[in-house]
């Protein structure tokens, strides 16, 4: 677990160096029942949440939880039942009142607000997403998306205009006079989606918002999220029980249990490098597959040639690099397609003076791939092609490829990575046990 003096900059790779956290949260604890002070008091440190039950009859919610979240990120807290997550979530924004620490949002100390300063922060600058979506029967699609707007006090014209621009973009575009029973539940929660992006806040939080939803309606709603936050960017708080959805939502993932933070990190790094027992027991089933990504095998790009280039020189860096291939890039590296050692060939017989007067030569259909694709979605297409794979930013500005070797060597590598954490974990029980003796 995490220990109460270590700090959130250490847990997983957070805002890049000189970056300031968006949200910080600082040694916060939330006890329930009579004078819950009294937890924190030193003479009860080290004495566990079941002697604070059962003697002083309170209940630890939060024990002393440390995270910070970076501006456009999507930082998933997952957990089981019971583990802390929701309670964390509402006193983000004080839906639950801490009952020690510091929470910090845009540089402003939400803990020290009047009531007044916080209602007016939550309605500018925070819009919540929960499982069950809130819509009231008795208004169309139109209205309970626009219900934020509304209660800002937006004039209607301007607020309808504004709610058909989102419901477009939620895929509910031609349903604003459709009324929540006539919609499926993947359809109400994109409405309460919507309602959320409406009010066009800074950040998201998002409470177990798909987990209603049957199988593939979740998918879908999570690959809407991840097409909203790709355009959007907004930063988001959201909160799971499913280590999947965790996996495939997170930019990074806080794994709670018993109302602490287990471990903060990528999903690479929760999955292959779990810090204790709990995570690793929580991880050990999930497919190595879904979790790594293009960016642990990506390697610079050996041969690239621009389109001013003639297939001479073409040629030339080709046979310099060892390849059969190299990627067509302009003037600022953007990726254009891949031209072959005979695509080549075949321009300078036929007295080509630049590629790109003679397209014809050059495979424009070689896709690439964000560094972020998975291998599951990376083995396909190395299988059904002899030549690397290119990747690039979301620029289309080529920063690497990946060649099928490395995605065989890079599976083989971690699952025994994986065995070796098994083993010493077996073989540290074993010594615990003995110890005991």
């Amino acid at each position: 677990m995490v220990s109460a003096n270590d700090t959130a900059t250490t847990n997983g790779a957070i805002p890049e160096a000189g970056d300031q956290p968006y949200i910080r949260v600082s040694s916060v604890w939330k006890v329930f029942g009579k004078n819950p002070e009294r937890v924190l008091d030193p003479q009860y440190a080290g004495r566990d949440k079941s002697y604070f039950q059962s003697e002083m009859g309170n209940v630890i919610g939060l024990h002393d939880v440390s995270f910070e979240v970076g501006r456009g990120e999507t930082f998933v807290i997952m957990g089981l039942s019971g583990s802390g997550k929701s309670t964390m979530v509402r006193c983000l924004i004080r839906l639950i009142e801490p009952t020690a620490g510091e929470i910090i949002i845009g540089g402003r100390n939400i803990t020290d607000m009047t009531d007044k300063e916080l209602m007016e922060f939550r309605r500018q600058n925070i819009a919540m997403v929960f499982q069950h979506y809130g819509l009231q029967p008795h208004r169309n699609v139109l209205d309970n998306a626009s219900w934020g707007l509304e209660v800002q006090g937006m004039a209607k014209p301007e607020r309808y205009a504004r709610t058909k621009e989102v419901l477009e973009l939620v895929g509910l575009a031609g349903w604003e006079e459709s009324y929540p029973r006539q919609l499926s539940g993947g359809m109400q929660q994109r409405v309460g989606l919507a309602r959320a992006l409406a009010v066009d806040t800074d950040i998201l939080l998002m409470d177990e918002p798909f987990s209603g939803l049957d199988p593939l309606i979740r998918r879908q709603m999570q690959d809407e999220l991840l097409r909203l936050q790709d355009e959007l960017h907004k930063t988001i708080v959201f909160i799971t029980h499913d280590l999947n959805e965790a996996l495939k939502l997170g930019d990074r993932i806080a794994i709670m249990h018993d109302g602490q933070i287990a471990q903060i990190g990528s999903p690479e790094d929760i999955v292959l490098r779990p810090e204790d027992e709990y995570v690793g027991d929580f991880t050990q089933d999930v497919r190595l597959e879904s979790v790594l990504t293009a960016s642990k095998v990506m390697v610079a790009p050996k041969a690239t040639v621009m389109g001013h280039q003639g297939p001479r020189a073409a040629l030339h860096t080709i046979g310099n690099s060892d390849g059969d291939a190299a990627w067509v890039v302009d003037m600022r590296e953007h990726y254009i397609g891949m031209l072959t050692i005979s695509g080549a060939e075949r321009a300078l017989r036929a007295g080509v003076k630049r590629i790109d007067e003679a397209w014809e030569y050059v495979d424009l259909e070689y896709q690439s791939v964000p560094p972020t694709t998975t291998f599951d979605a990376l083995i396909p297409i190395a299988m059904a092609s002899e030549y690397p794979i290119p990747c690039c930013d979301e620029n289309n500005v080529l920063v690497g490829e990946v060649y099928r070797s490395a995605l065989a060597k890079a599976l083989a590598e971690t699952s025994i990575q994986n065995t070796d954490y098994e083993a010493n974990a077996a073989e540290n029980a074993a010594l615990a046990e003995e110890s005991g003796r």
